[in-house]
């Protein structure tokens, strides 16, 4: 069983890795090729790049932390994937000092864009990686669901600081520098040249349901997985969705 299949991991990543999966086993088609070289820029210690190394593929993961990539190594060699996973130290605006340009298949910048100084470039890089015709999948952290999240907590304040900050930030304490909307994220992947194929809302329900129900109550884990894939993509629920999955492909 792979890490996105495992129960609690499962309700914040299920969505996404299925999507994943199935633009990975679509390029495998297209390309005629069964290994695919795939990028995963700030992979951290591997949640998404080891499940996909299990399925066949290549993948190099730029992550600035040296801490990070020292357990993405353990991580892969427990996995016994260790010779199809490869850790470089890099940042995704840094990226082609140590990836080269139209190299991979597939790219996924998952949990950067909110932290870098310049958004857009981040997404012109990871595209610029990407062969004629390479996926790309991208995740954010949704504006909708932090001012969801505030008001369920009685910080309506800070709800309503968070849907006016242009950044999307409730306050100095709020530990995300950036937020998006799914309409920022499209165009942001648009202008840097992908044609977006679909819009997930990720983790809809998942912050919200307390623990302890999910936890005890038989059934309950299995039910909201399903709930989560049933709404993600329904726009009407993006705009209150915790994170924002954007998957498309470069154009020619």
């Amino acid at each position: 069983m792979s890490d996105q299949l495992r129960p609690r991991a499962s309700l914040r990543t299920a969505v996404v890795w299925e999507v994943l999966r199935d633009a990975l086993e679509r390029r495998v088609k297209v390309t005629g090729r069964e290994v695919l070289d795939v990028l995963d820029t700030g992979g951290g210690t591997g949640n998404f790049a080891v499940p996909v190394a299990r399925l066949g593929h290549r993948v190099t993961v730029v992550d600035p932390s040296p801490n990070a990539l020292f357990a993405l190594e353990r991580r892969a060699e427990e996995a016994g994937v260790a010779d199809r996973v490869r850790g470089v130290q890099g940042d995704i605006l840094g990226l082609f000092d140590v990836v080269d340009r139209a190299g991979y298949d597939a790219a996924l910048c998952h949990g950067v864009l909110e932290y870098v100084d310049d958004p857009a470039e981040g997404v012109r890089n990871a595209v610029d990686a990407l062969r004629p015709s390479g996926a790309l999948s991208l995740l954010g952290a949704g504006l909708g669901g932090a001012v969801l999240a505030r008001a369920l907590a009685g910080h309506f304040a800070e709800a309503r600081q968070a849907l006016a900050d242009p950044a999307g930030r409730w306050g100095e304490g709020d530990p995300v520098p950036r937020r998006f909307t799914a309409e920022q994220l499209t165009a942001l992947v648009g202008d840097a040249g992908i044609e977006v194929s679909a819009v997930h809302g990720v983790r809809v329900f998942a912050d919200l349901v307390p623990g302890v129900l999910v936890d005890t109550e038989p059934g309950a884990m299995e039910e909201l997985l399903r709930l989560e894939a049933a709404v993600a993509e329904l726009p009407a629920f993006h705009s209150v969705a915790t994170q924002l999955h954007v998957l498309g492909e470069k154009r020619a």
